[in-house]
């Protein structure tokens, strides 16, 4: 990196200390009960509700006293105009997005209003009132109804689980909110089924149409007696996060349509999605084409004669009008296969075109008085009206303040208390990264009774690409909080919890408390105003973590030990102790839980023991961890594939390859012939086709010194004398993996010992071996051997302390920790031709799950007390 890249980062990283700073500091700041912030997409204008909510409240002369902060970007359109109409409303504040002055505000406002989401930063205070009403009805598929949507609703999530108030126009938005969004038995805060505010901008007095038609003639718009043609196309990208740049292929279009439509008698006018507005407003077509910002889109709605979008929401504040409506959708195919949509083209209330001549030519039907098409779809239009704009009436901003502001809570479709029954549960899963952990939890998951809990998780949000690939696998009925952010601090407080998860909390006295609140704040920050039942640091191993479980608002808390902790604490990888410092502060928290859970009965004796001075000895419990049997046997892949009905192979000796995969194809669908011929190729990459020289032992574990594969190796170095045919399968990576291809070599084992490395699909390998065998000097518990026996392998192990939890007595081999009696274990496998031990997973699961939900309902603290959580 070279010395101006340097430069520039500190400086960056020098601006988000001093915002953090800013920020931490007005959260403590009183606030300002007169104030209100509005923010809308980010800054990007004074835009959709919150522009008419201000629009209400500065009409209104009971609330002539209140100071009005707008969110504004400098960069957004007609920036100077927009700046000037609002300060001619009243006590009007203009602050930039992200600058200090808008984390003062966000921070000291009474009032904080959004039609989108607040930055990560946000954390809703105590007192704090925040009114999130969106942006439209949903057309196109919203949060979890997205195809692995859950982890880019993230912001959105957490934003809706903050507010106070959640506006809805109609039934679809409720719906969206408690549903597609996973708000039921969540959101704390009143629904708000009141009608739109923005809609109201679209009833125009003649001040109004004046005024608005005049701030179009000055972006070059001038209409005389032509009927306008608002054109508003939806946002076409996959993620806010990176909105697609098409500006000037939209200006072309609306052209293209006037031109199509006659000039004379019609202006097209683009009115873009808030996203791409600085962008299209920078072109030199857009003067003349492009609606101004400084006309909000429903003002601009309301001076329409006509509407052309697509799949925008923008649509069902139009029908409000009663006007012609069309949707122009060229690429629909590709939209619905990218986003997902909730209505088919054949239930949208207008004619569809995918060609801008049949919308033209639609335009001027709807346009001709009297004509068929233009009666039959006004009444459709009609229909729609009722379905999803049944409350607007102009007066939605006003019912909206009566709640807000006025405090009328119980005025007509004020909705609230949307619990369903269930008990909740918030855990937190660990890094995510592909480890036993990790597996454990998202098994876990799938086992769960989903019709008795709702489980939210957490973890940190993450772009690698394996913890990616662990978070789609986690069950799509929990709610996900992706973490993202830092915990909003001072810098005397950041150094304090620094410092204190670095070397753990005093037993007690006032130091052990003194950032209780701010934890609490960090919880807030994370889950809203949500509580839970039972809150869970699944992980157990990072003492940042379990601090944000302990700061949650949460009936009963409970901490996953997976290992003998006290000995992990001391295990020394490369001369170092990776585990030390994390896990003696983690030791310190453990009084804050009600439940310390170990994932064996004999590791709860173990850690019980070892820890005592860290917490009473009953809140040490056991819960075993469960499996996936389902799941593993299929990526085993050692269920065949059953011919199709009535199909049959008759292949002829000698027949070309062509032919005889037609006929497969034809006996077993193409689908399973491709998986099987996949599955072939890896088999044969580890030399585990048919054909193979056997026995084969597999190993499954990360290459570090607890796994002790260097035992393995040796043992099998002794098998391996006895019987030649033998091979060692050992999947995993890890910090000795140099080292063991040392000895690999060094004992002459090459061509019989495959270190293969991590595997995606370690069951498919496992699934074609003879034997498992497991050679290490502790686990928590070795899930790896339920796996193993979920696939009918015979199973070889070391005897750790918690190895019965998963080899009870009688249905394996389990030998001393060494070498020579691992090699006759393994030997003795072989002499008597073991076979697996019946396992029966679901009896297992039965026992794990109720085993899970005793340790989980445990209350150690008096029932009012919350610990760090209490708000």
């Amino acid at each position: 990196m070279g010395v101006k890249a340097l430069i520039t980062k500190a400086r960056s990283k020098s601006g988000e200390l001093t915002r953090r700073e800013v920020y931490a500091r007005a959260l403590k700041a009183p606030l300002r009960g007169d104030a209100v912030m509005y923010e809308s997409f980010s800054g990007n204008g004074a835009l959709c509700n919150p522009e008419a909510v201000f629009h209400e409240l500065t009409s209104s002369p009971d609330f002539d006293h209140l100071k009005h902060i707008w969110v504004l970007k400098k960069t957004t359109p007609d920036y100077e105009t927009v700046v000037e109409h609002l300060k001619s409303r009243g006590n009007v504040e203009i602050v930039e997005y992200r600058s200090t002055r808008y984390w003062t505000a966000l921070g000291t406002s009474k009032f904080v209003i959004n039609n989108a989401t607040f930055p990560w930063e946000f954390v809703k205070r105590t007192g704090q009132i925040y009114a999130n009403l969106w942006h439209g009805t949903p057309l196109k598929k919203m949060g979890y109804d997205v195809e692995d949507g859950g982890p880019d609703a993230r912001n959105i999530v957490r934003n809706f689980v903050a507010a106070d108030y959640l506006v809805a126009a109609n039934e679809r938005m409720t719906d969206m909110y408690l549903r597609a969004y996973k708000m039921a038995n969540i959101f704390k805060g009143s629904l708000l089924e009141t009608g739109y505010p923005r809609t109201d901008r679209q009833r125009l007095n003649p001040e109004e149409v004046e005024a608005a038609t005049g701030r179009l003639a000055e972006a070059g718009i001038v209409l005389g007696d032509r009927k306008l043609v608002v054109f508003a196309p939806t946002w076409k990208g996959s993620s806010f996060y990176s909105p697609s740049q098409d500006g000037e292929r939209l200006l072309q279009q609306a052209q293209q349509l006037e031109e199509l439509l006659g000039a004379e008698h019609f202006q097209v006018v683009l009115k873009v999605h808030q996203t791409l507005a600085a962008h299209a407003s920078s072109l030199p077509a857009a003067r003349g084409r492009l609606m101004p910002h400084s006309v909000p889109t429903n003002v601009g709605l309301g001076l329409a004669d006509l509407l052309v979008t697509d799949y925008s929401s923008i649509y069902v504040d139009y029908l409000a009008t009663g006007r012609p409506l069309a949707f122009y959708l060229p690429d629909l195919d590709q939209y619905e296969s990218s986003r997902g949509i909730y209505d088919t083209p054949e239930e949208l209330p207008g004619p569809v075109s995918t060609s801008l001549e049949d919308l033209a030519r639609d335009l001027r039907l709807m346009e001709t008085a009297g004509h068929a098409e233009a009666v039959r779809w006004s009444q459709v239009r009609d229909e729609a009206a009722q379905r999803f704009t049944p409350r607007e009436d102009g007066r939605a901003s006003e019912r909206f303040v009566d709640v807000v502001f006025r405090g009328r809570t119980d005025a007509e479709g004020v909705r609230q208390d949307f619990a369903d029954g269930r008990e909740s549960i918030l855990m937190y899963l660990g890094g995510m990264s592909s480890n036993g952990i990790t597996s454990s939890a998202l098994n876990l998951l799938r086992n769960i009774d989903h019709d008795r809990f709702d489980v939210s998780v957490l973890y940190s949000h993450s772009r690698a690409n394996d913890k990616r690939k662990n978070e789609r696998l986690i069950d799509p009925r929990v709610r996900l909080f992706s973490r993202q952010g830092t915990v909003t601090a001072t810098l005397r407080e950041r150094t304090r919890y620094q410092r204190q998860n670095a070397e753990g909390l005093p037993p007690h006295g006032p130091l052990r408390h003194e950032l209780d609140e701010l934890w609490a704040q960090e919880s807030r920050r994370c889950f809203g105003d949500a509580s839970f039942d039972h809150a869970i640091d699944f992980s157990g191993y990072s003492p940042f973590w379990s601090r944000i479980i302990l700061g949650s608002r949460a009936d009963r808390k409970s901490v996953w030990l997976h290992n003998d902790l006290l000995a992990d604490s001391r295990r020394t990888v490369d001369g170092q102790q990776a585990h030390k410092a994390n896990l003696e502060s983690m030791f310190t928290l453990y009084r804050d839980f009600d439940s310390l859970v170990s994932v064996s009965s004999a590791l709860a004796e173990l850690n019980r023991e070892n820890l005592a001075e860290f917490a009473p000895r009953d809140r040490f419990v056991a819960a075993v961890n469960t499996i996936d049997a389902e799941r593993i046997i299929d990526m085993a892949g050692t269920v065949e594939a059953p011919l199709i009905e009535g199909a049959r192979v008759d292949i002829a000796a000698g027949a070309p390859l062509s032919s005889a995969i037609e006929e497969l194809a034809a006996a077993y669908g193409t689908a399973a012939l491709a998986q099987a011929v996949s599955r072939t190729s890896r088999l044969q990459k580890f030399d585990l086709g048919v054909s193979a020289e056997r026995p084969v032992f597999v190993s499954v574990g990360r290459l570090s010194p607890e796994k002790n594969h260097e035992r393995l190796i040796r043992a099998f170095a002794s098998v391996r004398d006895e019987v030649s045919t033998a091979r060692l399968l050992i999947l995993g990576g890890g910090p000795l993996k140099k080292h063991l291809l040392g000895l690999v070599e060094e004992l002459g084992l090459q061509g019989a010992v495959n270190l293969a490395g991590p595997q995606d699909n370690p069951f498919l390998l496992m699934g074609q071996s003879d034997y498992f065998v497991l050679s290490s000097d502790y686990e928590g518990q070795p899930m790896v051997i339920l796996e193993a026996r979920t696939l009918g392998l015979p199973v070889i192990s070391t005897a750790f302390g918690s190895v019965s939890s998963a080899v009870p007595e009688g249905s394996g081999i389990v030998v001393e920790r060494d070498v020579d009696a691992l090699a006759e274990g393994m030997l003795q496998a072989v002499r008597r031709q073991m076979v697996a031990h019946p396992f029966d997973p679901d009896a297992y699961n039965t026992n794990a799950m109720a085993q899970f939900y005793s340790a989980i309902s445990t209350r150690s603290r008096p029932a009012g007390e919350r610990g760090v959580g209490s708000w």
